[in-house]
């Protein structure tokens, strides 16, 4: 299984930007699956992610700004972020909770990772 994010690049502040990661594989089901965060000399947070059931979750400092959303026939995850501070630089990971289609293993995986710059 492999994660493949896109989107990232450099956007002055109160732009814009989309990204999206697309899973592929032995893929039986995705059950979560989310963006994190790292900034420079920071730990990796949670921005956002839409679990099995289509239900959300948002960091506190993205609520509002952030939206994330799935779709299941491509294996696919988005996430739009409107009104971009430059808080919001960081290297952002793409995260999904996969069921292997073959040993049926619950496994966590990562992406590449993709660099979003907001300038002031």
């Amino acid at each position: 299984v492999q994660l493949q994010a896109s989107g990232g690049g450099l956007v002055q502040a109160g732009g814009s930007l989309r990204l999206s990661c697309a899973a592929s594989g032995r893929i039986f089901t995705i059950n979560a699956m989310g963006w994190y965060r790292q900034a420079p000399e920071k730990q990796r947070e949670l921005v956002a992610i839409s679990d099995g059931s289509g239900s959300t979750n948002y960091a506190d400092s993205v609520r509002g700004r952030f939206s994330v959303w799935r779709d299941n026939a491509k294996n696919t995850v988005y996430l739009q972020m409107n009104s971009l501070e430059p808080e919001d630089t960081a290297v952002y990971y793409c995260n999904a909770d996969i069921t292997h289609s073959f040993t049926r293993y619950r496994t966590d995986y990562w992406g590449q990772g993709t660099v979003v710059t907001v300038s002031s």
